[in-house]
Formats: structure tokens, C-alpha cells, sequence
């Protein structure tokens, strides 16, 4: 079995292209939309949620090698084995990243299990072993990280930026990120909010600015 380097690619503005016209093509589409990709869609017939779906270019055709030009990137998802097959090989021959769903061997890559809670992102992947076992485990930590950490993101990136600016000094600057970071102040966000959290954490840049000055 392969083994696989864990990336996260930025696909924002990039052409991607999924071949296929179902279900399973249609979350595909909607996965490489949120994150920012230019997405073609090719297939002799598509489902009524990716008739629907805006914002994508529907060629209703169907495949040909010529549909990847300028591609950075193709997921094949077609009910015919020879179409994934003949998608796979014309990927690799021009160097396009590609991904035949449920079918390892014909991947350069794969999309782990993901817990999304804003920017952060939590990824899952036994390397195409066991999708069920990551399956359950992305449930489980779906449990754990709820939405608040969403909120908490954002808040710890807005203070990394404050602290870029007014605290030259590295050491302290790195101190009060990783204390704030803590799950002391997650309390706080699940309990009082983020304003209290806010409050919290400006109290503690103050007192660490007249320092570097």
C-alpha cells in the first residue's frame, strides 16, 4: 500500500475538474467550491443537485482528455470503471493531481475525513486501509470540537495580528500565544463569549507591552 504525505493544497482560483454527473460528484463540486477552486463538471448527465448547484461550469459531454487542460487538479467519480481508468492516466501523463473515488490505486492523492470548524480544519486518513475507521473517528471528534472553536479561531487570529504589531519582542510574543491558546480561555469562549475571552487576553498583552518598550 502507498504511503502518503500529509498537505493541504491551495486550490483558491484554480481550475479543477470532476468527471462524473451523480451524488457523489455533486460533494465533490461543493468540498472544491468552499475551498476557493475555479470547479468544471463533466458528464453526459447530471443529478438535479448539480443542475442546481451555482457558481460551476457544466459541460455536458462526454469525456475527453482535452476537458483537463489547465486543470491543477481532477477528481473522476463516473459509474464506468474505463472512463475513472482513462481519466487517471491522462491526469498522470500531463502531471494533474487526480483522485478516483473508492479506488486508491488510481490516486495520486486522496482526501482524508475532515472536521471543519472555520479555519480550523482536523484531518483523518488511514491511507485509504480503513475509510470507515476515519469515518468514526472524524464522528467522534466532531463531538469533541463543537462550533465554539470556530469562534475561538478566529478570536486567537485576530490577537496573533494585534500582537504582531505591538510586541516586537519574539519570546514574549510566543509566550502569551501559546497561554492563550490554552484551554483555559476555550472555557471562557464555551462559558461567557468571546468578548470576556477578548477582554481576557488584551489584559494580558497590556501588561506585556511597556516590557518591550
Amino acid at each position: 500500500m502507498a504511503k502518503y504525505y500529509p498537505i493541504f493544497l491551495n486550490i483558491q482560483d484554480k481550475k479543477c475538474v470532476v468527471v462524473g454527473g451523480g451524488n457523489v460528484a455533486w460533494r465533490k463540486v461543493c468540498s472544491l467550491k468552499e475551498a476557493g477552486a475555479k470547479v468544471v463538471v463533466v458528464s453526459p448527465d447530471f443529478c438535479p443537485e448539480l443542475e442546481k448547484e451555482a457558481g460551476v461550469e457544466r459541460i455536458q459531454q462526454k469525456y475527453a482528455t482535452g476537458h483537463l487542460k489547465g486543470a491543477a487538479l481532477v477528481v473522476a467519480s463516473m459509474d464506468d470503471g474505463e472512463v475513472n481508468r482513462k481519466v487517471y492516466y491522462d491526469a498522470m501523463a500531463s502531471g494533474i493531481l487526480v483522485n478516483v473515488v473508492d479506488k486508491p490505486e488510481f490516486c495520486s492523492f486522496i482526501v482524508p475525513a475532515s472536521v471543519m470548524r472555520g479555519d480550523l480544519c482536523i484531518s483523518i486518513s488511514t491511507g485509504g486501509a480503513s475509510p470507515a475507521l476515519a469515518r468514526n473517528i472524524r464522528e467522534y471528534l466532531e463531538r469533541q470540537f463543537g462550533e465554539e472553536y470556530d469562534e475561538f479561531t478566529k478570536l486567537l487570529s485576530e490577537m496573533r495580528r494585534k500582537m504582531l504589531s505591538e510586541i516586537k519582542d519574539e519570546s514574549i510574543r510566543r509566550d502569551i500565544l501559546q497561554r492563550i491558546a490554552g484551554l483555559d480561555m476555550l472555557e471562557i469562549v464555551k462559558e461567557k463569549g468571546v468578548m470576556e475571552a477578548k477582554k481576557k487576553i488584551l489584559e494580558q498583552i497590556t501588561k506585556k507591552i511597556p516590557r518591550d518598550k
